[in-house]
């Protein structure tokens, strides 16, 4: 007998991870545990008894030691996943005496920490592909627009890129700049 299996998309930003972890809580209490993701839409689980599962995600943009990855499965993390920088760990809610056993920071500085580390490896990254690549050829084209087919369709392609990277810049900056607030507290 195969197990059930399923692949949903769903579109989460690098700001949204804690979007994320409840979303994928949710599809475990619906049955459906997370095997594998390939971003950036990808999610594949298989069919399980439904449970109320934990997901916490963690983002180190290199390899992390065997210390490191010791410690969450001391607290009983069940490591399982990788994906561009993320790192996907879950524990079921049964096994937590407390709200905090449910988290795998143990301060806010931590929290902050993680968005430093998206900002400085993800955001800017794009930001300077915004800056050198992509604005500086939608201005080259604007200025070049002529009656041509290719013209036209080159200027559709960088104008719809151009407004997507201002949304997810706009998106992205709003969301993390709530969460640093929500943190400070």
């Amino acid at each position: 007998m195969t197990e059930e299996r399923k692949t949903e998309i769903k579109i989460f930003t690098i700001a949204d991870y804690e979007e994320e972890e409840i979303w994928l809580r949710e599809q475990h209490k619906q049955g459906w545990k997370l095997v594998n993701t390939v971003l950036p839409v990808f999610y594949h689980f298989v069919k399980c008894e439904p449970e109320d599962v934990v997901y916490r995600l963690d983002y180190k943009n290199s390899k992390e030691d065997s210390a490191y990855m010791q410690m969450f499965q001391d607290y009983g993390w069940e490591y399982f996943n990788e994906c561009m920088g993320w790192l996907y760990f879950r524990k079921p809610a049964a096994d937590m005496d407390s709200d905090m056993e449910g988290e795998i920071f143990s301060d806010d500085e931590s929290r902050i920490e993680l968005l430093n580390q998206v900002i400085k490896t993800r955001l800017l990254p794009l930001l300077t592909i915004f800056f050198l690549c992509l604005l500086p050829q939608c201005v080259n084209i604007t200025a070049r627009f002529t009656d041509s087919g290719l013209s036209f369709v080159l200027f559709i392609i960088f104008s719809v890129l151009l407004l997507l990277y201002l949304w997810l810049f706009i998106h992205c900056g709003r969301k993390m700049t709530n969460l640093r607030r929500k943190y400070k507290k």
